[in-house]
């Protein structure tokens, strides 16, 4: 199985990175799975000249590859305060949304029935809502599955039992889901049960000595 990873973290070291590798070690280590690891600031030029251009250039029309190839998606962002609107209002970063957005121009059905696990991080419990106010309605019609379970990570958050068990429990979701869907897309083996039925008579006629 493969399991990809969108960070759209911009700092070197990034706390988006960071959970986005915690939430891909518990999930492995519950999966057979390959993770590779897509930071999107590294593809920030490509994903703007696609708007302009009209087609993405190869390292991300290769990353886009990479994800509609996985078995199942992590994907973390931060948040970005919205405070014309509200001090506790937040959505994802403008680099997260315009990867996705050509990413579904590019191939509308990429994420079509895939597993996803959402995350984010931010400075404060109060943009928490992010999880369901902006990032499960994006994927949602991106036609994603995404799993019961979203991760947020506050500041205080980091070294708090909570967030190692918010984190092992939606890592526990995406494989499940991951495993159900490689299962079920795996060639059944033909049951032809009726076909091998050998009428009464004829096993009565073959148990009579010759002649």
């Amino acid at each position: 199985m493969k399991l990809v990873v969108v960070s759209a973290g911009l700092s070197v070291p990034s706390s988006t990175r960071l959970l986005a590798d915690r939430l891909a070690a518990a999930t492995a280590g519950q999966t057979s799975a390959e993770v590779r690891v897509i930071e999107l600031r590294d593809l920030a030029v490509e994903i703007a000249h696609t708007f302009t251009n009209g087609f993405p250039a190869t390292p991300l029309a290769d990353a886009f590859a990479v994800v509609a190839d996985a078995d199942g998606l992590i994907v973390v962002t931060p948040v970005v305060p919205e405070a014309r609107i509200d001090a506790a209002s937040a959505s994802y970063s403008g680099l997260f949304k315009s990867f996705f957005d050509a990413l579904s121009v590019t191939d509308e059905d990429a994420l079509a029935g895939k597993p996803v696990l959402i995350a984010a991080t931010g400075g404060t419990a109060r943009h928490s809502l992010v999880l369901d106010h902006a990032l499960r309605p994006l994927f949602a019609y991106l036609k994603a599955v995404v799993v019961p379970t979203g991760v947020y990570a506050a500041s205080e958050d980091w070294g708090a039992e909570g967030l190692d068990g918010r984190t092992a429990r939606a890592a526990g979701e995406l494989a499940a889901l991951m495993a159900g869907l490689t299962s079920a897309a795996r060639p059944q083996p033909r049951r032809d049960s009726f076909e091998e039925v050998v009428p009464f008579e004829q096993r009565l006629a073959a148990l009579r000595p010759a002649g």
